[in-house]
């Protein structure tokens, strides 16, 4: 584990982030699989939250111009999360307010990321090549996974580098036996080829403001988060939806805030408000941090005429307690069905259903009698537990909702658990392997960027970073040590 080897001592607690939309099946499935890896899971915290609290421990150093200041000196600031990540998209809206963290509203998109304007790029490519060979030779490079992964590989580079140049040629050799791909994309191109793909951001930014109940002019920092942020056009989109008037925060690293706020969130639960570790200074920095994060979508049960009953709505604070009063729909009914749900709409058709139990012992009466209270209990994990009790006759049922359907049984944790020692020494030799290859990439792309290569040693490279991709998942921790030598002898 990473974090062991850089502490030096075993890791058996962690804070663990999710993306803000996950729901609460997906946050039940994360923690057990923290537990299957051995670790105790203190907290679920979601990821543009985590970047919050890693702007809140920079800002607390660093003076802020467009903020306000209270009566007694401390600093309230709005802010705007903006996390573009690989694969996903989340935004949330919070107020910093003398060391208060608390969420305002959350939301994304759940089909954006990075890799969508990658796809803008390689759709551009086989286009480029459906005019120059033909939509036959194009179909064949989609359907070949050496193929497409190359020029996935290539299209991925040219993102990233068009973020500091102004065009960039796409080059690769042998694409196929009859397609030598050279294509010079400029900036203007890439931002025109996703041009959808910026609004469907900034659509969402705006979405998520008015949740908040917050205003353009209320927002005094945004803060970018994720590789993907670096795109000169989505910044420059972001910079003019709030008139120019907010320079975007850079000072957080987009590719670290999350896994920074994480930390700063797992040293408050282990020191508490009395400090600790080594770095005083940064002990009292985080201490005095309290995080007030929000739920992703409403939470609610079942009512006659399968309709939802809203007892959270979303976007409310947690940990949070929620109490209705129902009652019966049949006359003598002794028992209820108590069905819970998540999600947005009135029909419980088009929701989720986490779970149900059922109250017995019922005050037997005619039916709308009885007086029935249902309390969601929402905890920092944004885990659900449920209790009904009658007024009258004190009967009482509880549950902890945790979306079972697709969910591993204890019986299925435990055996995970206890195949995790059985097979320790092939998992440390698998750890061993991904840190190789990753140390193997890094040799590679060194190597390609030297100059003084022949076509040979091109040719060479091209087919030990299609090794790499697409044939090394089987090879054992000698044989890619053996391609690690081949890099260092020759290049």
């Amino acid at each position: 584990m990473a974090a062991e080897k850089h502490l030096k001592r075993s890791v058996k607690a962690a804070v663990i982030t999710v993306p803000a939309h996950f729901n609460n099946q997906q946050r039940q499935a994360t923690k057990d699989a923290g537990r299957i890896a051995g670790l105790d899971v203190k907290r679920i915290i979601n990821e543009p939250t985590a970047a919050a609290l890693a702007y809140g421990l920079h800002s607390k150093s660093h003076s802020l111009s467009s903020a306000t200041k209270n009566e007694d000196g401390s600093v309230k600031s709005n802010v705007v999360i903006f996390d573009l990540g690989g694969g996903t998209f989340d935004v949330s809206v919070l107020t910093l307010d003398g060391g208060v963290f608390e969420v305002k509203a959350t939301g994304g998109d759940t089909h954006l990321g990075g890799e969508d304007f990658d796809n803008g790029i390689y759709e551009w490519c086989l286009e480029k090549i459906t005019k120059e060979h033909g939509e036959k030779e194009a179909d064949a490079i989609r359907a070949s996974a050496r193929a497409s992964s190359r020029l996935r590989r290539a299209v991925e580079s040219a993102k990233r580098t068009l973020s500091t140049v102004s065009n960039i040629e796409i080059e690769v050799d042998r694409l196929s036996a009859t397609v030598d791909f050279c294509e010079t994309l400029t900036r203007t191109a890439f931002e025109e080829l996703n041009g959808h793909l910026f609004q469907r951001c900034i659509d969402t930014v705006q979405s998520v403001l008015v949740d908040a109940d917050c205003t353009l002019g209320d927002v005094t920092d945004v803060v970018l988060v994720g590789g993907s942020t670096r795109i000169p056009q989505l910044q420059k989109r972001l910079h003019e939806l709030f008139d120019g008037r907010i320079e975007l925060c850079k000072s957080v690293h987009p590719d670290e805030a999350v896994a920074i706020g994480a930390a700063v969130q797992g040293h408050i639960l282990s020191t508490g408000a009395g400090g600790g570790g080594k770095d005083l200074d940064a002990a009292s920095s985080t201490t005095d941090l309290l995080l007030l994060d929000v739920t992703p979508l409403s939470l609610g049960i079942e009512l006659d005429g399968r309709l939802m009953s809203v007892l959270i709505k979303r976007n409310t604070s947690i940990p949070c307690r929620k109490t209705r009063t129902y009652t019966t729909v049949d006359d003598w009914q002794t028992e209820i069905d108590v069905v819970v749900y998540e999600g947005e709409r009135p029909s419980i058709d088009a929701n989720n259903q986490l779970g149900s139990f059922v109250i017995s012992g019922v005050e037997r009466a005619r039916a709308g009698d009885p007086k029935v209270d249902v309390t969601f209990a929402l905890d920092a994990n944004g885990i659900l537990n449920v209790s009904a009790l009658d007024q009258v006759t004190g009967a009482e049922a509880t549950a902890e909702i945790k979306a079972e359907q697709g969910r591993l049984s204890p019986q299925d944790i435990e055996q995970m658990i206890a195949d995790a020692e059985t097979y320790r020494a092939a998992d440390v030799e698998l750890v061993a392997k991904s840190e190789y290859k990753v140390a193997l990439e890094e040799a590679f792309f060194t190597a390609q960027a030297k100059e003084g290569k022949n076509d040979e040693d091109e040719l060479e490279l091209a087919d030990l970073m299609d090794w790499l991709e697409l044939d090394s998942e089987g090879a054992t921790l000698a044989e890619m040590q053996g391609k690690g030598r081949i890099l260092e002898d020759k290049y």
